[in-house]
This record gives C-alpha cells, sequence and structure tokens, in this order.
C-alpha cells in the first residue's frame, strides 16, 4: 500500500530535498539580480509607498525585454501581459514609472548592475575573468578585452548640457561591464572614470579610439597593471607624423580579407616593436609595439577606398602578435556594432521620449542589462530575443528569477 502524502518517509525526503548544498554557492547565485538590486537605495519617501523600488525595477527591466520604450507602453504592459510578475495590489502606473525612475541615482543603478555583470561573468565556465597572481611574466596574455566608447542620448538633456555616457564593453562576452556619465562633456576624463569603476584591471587590455590616445590614459592604465590599445590620428599630429616616417616599406606584412554585406575587404598590418630602439619607446608611455593597418575596401558601383589608421599598445611581441593587434583594432567596432547600435536602432533608444531628470541615464542601464540578459542566454540577435519574449511574456519571470 502506497505511503500517504504525510507519512514520515515523504516529508524525511521532502525536507532533505530543502536543505541547502555541501557546496559553497557560487558567485552567479550569491549574486541574483533580485539581490544585486536590493542595494540601489529608494528616492522615495517612506510614508505612501505601494511597490518596493525593487519590483518596480524589475518590472521594467521585464518591460524592456519585451520592446516597450515608453512609460505608457511599461505600464500596460505590467498591467495586461501575462509575465508572471506579480506586486502588491495594483501594478504601477506610467506616473509611478516615470516618477520612481526620475529620480532614482543613477550611479547608484549602475553600480549594482556592474556587480551583478562581474559576478555573472566569473562564474561563466573558463571565465577569463578570474585574476592572476602579480608575478612579472612578460608573455602573459590580456585574460579580458575591453572596449571604450562613449555616446549620446539623443534629446535627453540636463542643467549641464546633453547626457553623454561612456561604456566599457567585454569584447568577447559582448556586455558592458561599466558605465559614467561624462562631465561637462569632457569625454577624455570618462576613461579614467570608468575604470575606476571596475576593481580589478591587472593583465586587462583596454582598447579606445583616437580621442583617449593621451599620455595620462597610458600611464594610468598601465599603474593599474592594465594594457593599452590606442588609435593614433590627428588629435596627436606629432606622434602620428612620427609613426608615419617609420620605414614600414622594410616591415613584413600580414594581409588578411574580408568578403561580406556586399564588400570586399583587404587590411594589412605591419608591425615595429620598440625593442631596442629607445627613440620610439620615448614616443609613447610604455609603449611596447606601433602598428600600420591599412584598409582597402571595394564596393560594387562605387570607388576604391583606402584608409590608413595607427596602433600604438604596450603589449609586447610575445604577448600579440600582428595578427591578434588586428583582432583588437577590429574588436573596438564592437562597441559600435553590438551595444550603440543595438540600443539605437534595435532598442528605440533614440526614438525615446523620456527625458526627465535621470530617466535616461537609468534607462540605458536597464537596456545594457537587458542586452547582458540576452548575451548570456545564448541570443546572438538581440531583435530576435526581443521578438521571442514579447511573443512569449511567460518566459520573462523564469529569466530573471534566474538572473
Amino acid at each position: 500500500m502506497p505511503a500517504r502524502s504525510s507519512s514520515l518517509s515523504v516529508v524525511t525526503e521532502a525536507v532533505q530535498a530543502l536543505e541547502a548544498p555541501a557546496e559553497p554557492l557560487s558567485a552567479a547565485d550569491s549574486v541574483r539580480l533580485l539581490t544585486a538590486l536590493t542595494a540601489v537605495p529608494d528616492p522615495r519617501h517612506r510614508r505612501g509607498i505601494r511597490h518596493s523600488l525593487q519590483s518596480i525595477l524589475l518590472l521594467v527591466v521585464g518591460a524592456v525585454m519585451a520592446g516597450k520604450t515608453s512609460w505608457v507602453g511599461m505600464a500596460g504592459w505590467a498591467a495586461r501581459a501575462e509575465h508572471g510578475l506579480r506586486v502588491c495590489g495594483p501594478t504601477p502606473s506610467a506616473a509611478t514609472f516615470a516618477r520612481v525612475l526620475a529620480a532614482l541615482d543613477p550611479a547608484a543603478l549602475q553600480a549594482a548592475l556592474d556587480r551583478w555583470i562581474t559576478a555573472r561573468l566569473a562564474a561563466r565556465p573558463g571565465s577569463p575573468t578570474a585574476p592572476r597572481a602579480a608575478a612579472g611574466d612578460a608573455r602573459r596574455t590580456p585574460r579580458q578585452v575591453l572596449a571604450v566608447d562613449g555616446k549620446v542620448l539623443r534629446g535627453a538633456r540636463t542643467q549641464a548640457g546633453p547626457v553623454h555616457l561612456v561604456a566599457a564593453y567585454d569584447q568577447t562576452a559582448a556586455v558592458v561591464v561599466g558605465q559614467v556619465a561624462v562631465d561637462d562633456g569632457d569625454e577624455i576624463a570618462a576613461l579614467p572614470a570608468v575604470c575606476d569603476t571596475l576593481d580589478d584591471l591587472q593583465d586587462v587590455l583596454v582598447s579606445a579610439d583616437a580621442l583617449h590616445c593621451q599620455r595620462s590614459h597610458a600611464t594610468y592604465l598601465v599603474g593599474r597593471g592594465a594594457h593599452y590599445v590606442l588609435t593614433v590620428k590627428g588629435n596627436q599630429r606629432r606622434l602620428r607624423d612620427a609613426l608615419a616616417r617609420q620605414p614600414w616599406a622594410t616591415v613584413p606584412g600580414l594581409v588578411q580579407y574580408d568578403v561580406g554585406h556586399g564588400r570586399r575587404e583587404t587590411r594589412s598590418i605591419k608591425v615595429i616593436s620598440t625593442d631596442g630602439q629607445p627613440q620610439l619607446a620615448a614616443l609613447f608611455p610604455h609603449a611596447a609595439q606601433i602598428a600600420k593597418i591599412v584598409r582597402r575596401r571595394r564596393r560594387p558601383g562605387r570607388n576604391p577606398t583606402v584608409q590608413t589608421v595607427y596602433l600604438i599598445t604596450s603589449l609586447t611581441h610575445r604577448q600579440a602578435t600582428p595578427e591578434r593587434l588586428a583582432g583588437f583594432a577590429r574588436g573596438q567596432w564592437t562597441i559600435e556594432n553590438g551595444l550603440h547600435w543595438v540600443r539605437d536602432v534595435t532598442q528605440g533608444e533614440d526614438r525615446c521620449r523620456v527625458r526627465t531628470g535621470s530617466a535616461p541615464q537609468n534607462l540605458a542601464a536597464v537596456r545594457n542589462t537587458v542586452i547582458s540578459l540576452f548575451r548570456f542566454h545564448g541570443h546572438n540577435s538581440i531583435a530576435e530575443a526581443h521578438r521571442i519574449y514579447a511573443d512569449q511574456p511567460h518566459l520573462i519571470a523564469p529569466t530573471l528569477h534566474a538572473a
């Protein structure tokens, strides 16, 4: 005769099933998204609060996953969609979403989300973000490659002017690991600021465009144990002219071919090491190699184009071959294609009419989080992921609870 559900054996099995695992919790288990959001201070007065800040933020994340871009759209989705995210009483109104996101401290929200992203990256199998020993091995390759670049939130303004954000983007994982607002439009000063949000830069490679090719940035990054790959253009005219005068014609080069999107592109890269050449090493702080990349592009019905780009890096020839340097240079564009274009076009950031207070910056942080959620779940196409969660809202709650 089968035992009843209240029998001792069944109860014992149920208790054993609920016991904590013997192994310690992983970083991903200990820093869930909901747990990270509890660290964000609530800007509202305690009296009269009907919905917790964490429930509002989770509803905003879920609405953005479903492709909503306005407060009205978010409130309607929260009230009518079968998403499985429940709150006590009626769901927040559009005015509540707007008021809370406008008053919320964007730095606190970004710090909480950065902590969650860092924990998720560290918990991935074979993660390259694990810190290394500080032993001075010149052959060590970068454990993580970050692209740093900025963008303006179209139409969003504060008393100081347009809202300009600079992000640090993991080229391999395709997620944002840090983001800061630019003070007084000075994007150059934002590179150290966004790197300061990262606890560990040891052996991390930071790539940036010509705007950030600054001697102070090179000194800062190497001082924190990081490496740099910087593009050299006309804003550093003396440096660029010095690189152009090098005997490139006598240097063997690597040629790469790429065909796609109706174009044919040929890239050649030549690299010169500064070892034994003090005049080259003196051109830029901690410069170990310089490179010249020539891109030739052909498109049907158009004249061919030729572009010459110079690079300077702290990586030695043992740490980065010409092929890897070419890959790092191309990887700098991943932040444009994998983040800025996705937010502007796929997620409708350019069309978004949210303008009040800190809401534009907070929504930008939420959009970065949604992109990270999609990437962690293996979605290569962000547009396709948005369609999946819009068509199947019941998948959103399990995704957020597991995040």
